[in-house]
């Protein structure tokens, strides 16, 4: 398509899988997100609503260890009211455990919620209006799943290098210098391409949400 997202990236697990499918779906029924510079504007907002978070993932951390480990998590899910099977709980605690340490930070907390939210979108909203048991958190969570569809200009479930430089030199305030940094903050894999996942970790550090908050 000349835009670099030709060379598709192949999920590497059955949750990545579900979580493209989930990203398909949902970029089938577009955006109210028009420019980079709206979703900037939101920044404050969530990042407001993602600190609310932190509140949850402490009472989840039921250790106080600073991590939620994987019993932790599944007492998370029955609290939530989340029904997840014991091979997708696994699942998605692997896939948010980044640095593998068997525990799930706080910004991986949010990646997480997040992720469920996706995931139990088209599932659980016919048995449970509130999808993560949290509804607040859910305008905060389309906010941000509505600004990758935005970004992934031809909807192949992937931001690549060209479309995340065309929506920030469409901003005219910044350079494709600029649209060159952003995308490398969230292709961590180095493979041209980002997945949901990569840009969700991207996007809380820009709203200001890092793990090594000192402001408690």
């Amino acid at each position: 398509m000349g835009d670099g997202s030709d060379e598709t990236s192949v999920p590497a697990t059955k949750l990545e899988a579900q979580i493209l499918e989930a990203v398909l779906q949902r970029e089938s029924k577009g955006t109210s997100i028009k420019s980079i510079n709206m979703i900037i504007l939101k920044f404050p907002k969530i990042d407001e609503s993602l600190r609310k978070c932190k509140v949850i993932f402490e009472q989840f951390d039921e250790d106080k260890s600073g991590a939620i480990d994987l019993k932790e998590l599944k007492h998370c899910f029955e609290k939530l009211q989340v029904i997840f099977t014991n091979e997708e709980i696994n699942d998605i605690f692997k896939t948010c455990d980044l640095n593998e340490d068997m525990g799930i930070s706080f910004n991986e907390f949010i990646v997480l919620l997040c992720l469920v939210y996706l995931l139990k979108k088209d599932h659980a909203a016919s048995q449970c209006n509130s999808r993560v048991g949290i509804p607040d958190l859910e305008a905060t969570f389309e906010t941000i799943v509505e600004s990758f569809v935005f970004l992934d200009n031809n909807k192949d479930g992937h931001v690549s290098k060209n479309e995340m430089i065309r929506a920030i030199e469409e901003t005219k305030q910044s350079d494709g210098q600029t649209a060159m940094k952003r995308f490398e903050e969230m292709d961590w894999d180095k493979n041209g391409m980002v997945n949901f996942k990569e840009f969700l970790f991207a996007f809380t550090r820009w709203v200001g949400i890092e793990d090594d908050e000192d402001d408690d």
